[in-house]
């Protein structure tokens, strides 16, 4: 046998095997969540109290915050920076849904939540539920949130990670709070493109 039709059968060889093979998992900014037993979903009320549910937002990119309307940074910085994905993702913009959970039901009222997200963009959508409500939906995406005391009041201290799902409803990134914009936005881009 010839060294050319050695190195043709080589070659093909080599296509397919390189066809067999799985596709290489997508590779995020984020930290990849995928495959995680918990974060299955929710069942809240917004501010004009209708109940919302994960499942109602099927076809798009969901990224969820815990925080509470008088936080003077954290929050506020979640949910500019969602925002700013919406604004680097154009056209996609739609596509994205942006959710603010309070761990504050006690005084973050419905129509101050409802106030408050919109503010920052009108699709933006606020939840909230009972005290009691609130803790097991939180214990269910591991978040941490506690009363802390301030004179004659308190703040709150919480996770600050955003929660991203994908078009399918499951549960695939963990977002930092200091991860710029840029950075989420091709993550979610990368969600849209591999959920089609």
């Amino acid at each position: 046998m010839s060294s050319v039709v050695r190195g043709v059968l080589a070659m093909v060889l080599i296509a397919l095997l390189s066809a067999c093979s799985p596709p290489e998992p997508p590779r995020f900014n984020s930290a990849d969540m995928t495959g995680v037993e918990y974060g299955n979903g929710f069942r809240m009320l917004d501010g004009d109290g209708r109940e919302r549910t994960l499942e109602e937002f099927q076809g798009k990119v969901v990224m969820m915050f815990f925080g509470f309307l008088q936080c003077p940074d954290v929050c506020p910085t979640a949910l500019s920076r969602g925002v700013a994905v919406r604004e680097l993702l154009g056209a996609d913009a739609d596509k994205l849904q942006m959710l603010f959970i309070t761990v504050d039901p006690e005084r973050d009222t419905p129509e101050a939540l409802k106030s408050y997200v919109q503010r920052f963009d009108p699709s933006f959508i606020g939840l909230r539920d009972t005290v009691e409500r609130t803790a097991e939906i939180a214990k269910s995406f591991n978040v941490f949130y506690a009363k802390v005391p301030t004179g004659d009041s308190y703040t709150m201290d919480h996770t600050a990670t955003s929660f991203v799902f994908d078009p399918d409803g499951r549960l695939r990134l963990a977002v930092a709070h200091n991860l710029p914009p840029d950075l989420i936005a091709a993550d979610v881009k990368t969600l849209l493109a591999t959920t089609r």
